[in-house]
Formats: structure tokens, sequence, C-alpha cells
């Protein structure tokens, strides 16, 4: 797993709060109208446009149209490929590297043992935060966790026996990219800390637009059978 440290990202500075306002919610919806992103400020969408055209000129969001209809074709936002280097990376080019060391040296079976040992620092860490707590309130702290790594996590739809944790950035995604084993060890991780099942729909590894995981509680999936 990748350190938790992370480095100040280039989205921490340099933009007005709404700005780095526009640019967060495109990041976790994926693509937005001119009113959604006024409505997300709290302002005029001419005042919105303006903050808009100063981050599609800087490169960072581009825009689509699609026909509604009568009238005009409907605008609407999306981040720009230029966008990726504001999210954290968790210093994946260092993590690469070392894993192809490592992967050079001792074989494949050696990254996976260094994933899973990784993930056992991470475990017995955050341990303590999950004990005499309630399904949803672990959630909800992995949750706080992931988002204060990085991931951009939240909590989605819920029903009887079942929460959603969508991770909206992956700054392990190059590393992911290269060795599958780490989205595997990471949901081991998940299932250990939350004493849950953990399945995942969605991965932004594979091209999707967020990170879906689903858990169950065990008592759950068993009545289910």
């Amino acid at each position: 797993m990748a350190p938790e440290a992370m480095d100040r990202g280039p989205l921490d500075a340099g933009f007005s709060s709404a700005k780095k306002a526009v640019l967060m919610m495109l990041k976790r919806t994926g693509t937005s109208s001119l009113a959604d992103v006024a409505k997300e400020l709290g302002v005029t969408k001419m005042a919105a446009l303006r903050h808009v055209n100063v981050l599609e000129g800087k490169g960072l969001v581009e825009r689509s149209f699609v026909a509604g209809g009568r009238g005009r074709p409907q605008v609407f936002f999306r981040l720009a490929p230029g966008a990726t280097r504001l999210f954290p990376e968790a210093y994946t080019q260092m993590t690469l590297a070392a894993l192809a060391f490592v992967e050079e040296k001792l074989g494949p079976d050696a990254v996976t043992a260094l994933l899973k040992q990784r993930a056992q620092e991470v475990y017995a860490e955050h341990r303590p935060e999950m004990e005499d707590k309630g399904l949803k309130e672990r959630v909800r702290t992995l949750a706080r966790i992931r988002d204060e790594g990085g991931y951009m996590a939240e909590i989605g739809a819920a029903r009887k026996g079942t929460f959603e944790l969508l991770e909206h950035n992956c700054p392990i995604f190059a590393v992911a990219g290269t060795y599958g084993e780490a989205c595997a060890v990471e949901q081991e991780l998940f299932q250990k800390l939350l004493r849950a099942d953990v399945e995942t729909s969605h991965r932004v590894v594979a091209g999707d637009s967020v990170c879906r995981f689903l858990i169950r509680t065990r008592e759950a999936k068993n009545r289910g059978r």
C-alpha cells in the first residue's frame, strides 16, 4: 500500500475557494451542467461560467454539448486530462520504482507479500478506531480515514444490512494499474477493519469514474443464501 503521507497537492494552492470547489465537484460527479455548478457555488450561472472559463483556459476543464430537443444543445463540463496532476498521487513514481525493484530482485510473489505487509501495518494502526462500534460507525470511520488519505471518500446509499462506500480519487492509480494485487489487498484490508463482507463493483483503475464498495454484514449475507 502507498504511504498515507501525501504531498501537498497543487489543488491546495493557486486556486480560489470557488474554483477549487468546481474542480472537486467535477471530480466527484464526472460531468455537470452549468446550472449544477452554479447551484454548488451558490451563485448565478453567469458567475459560475466565469469560474469555469478560467479553468477551461488553463486546460483543466473541458465542455461537451448534448442535444436536448428544441433550442440550443445543453453544455456540460468535465475535468480535462490535464487536471489529473491536481489530485493526490501518494508518491506514485517512488512507489512504482520500489515495487519494480522488489519484483526484479525477488519476484512477483515478493511484491504481493510487501503489499500485504503494508496492509497489516495499516490495519494495526486503525483497528483501535473500529473497536466498540457498530458496522455503520465503522464504515463512517473508514470513509473518514480514506478521505484524509486523499481518496475523496464518502458514504453512498444504504439499505438494511448493506452500506456503500465511494472513492472518487485513486492516489495509487498508477500502482494499481501495474500491480493489480494492490486492489485485492485493499479489499481484504477493508474486510478485516470492518469485520464485514466487502464487494467491489466499480474501479477507477478499470475505467470507472469511481471506486464503489458494497459492504454487508456477514449475518445479512448468510441470510440471503
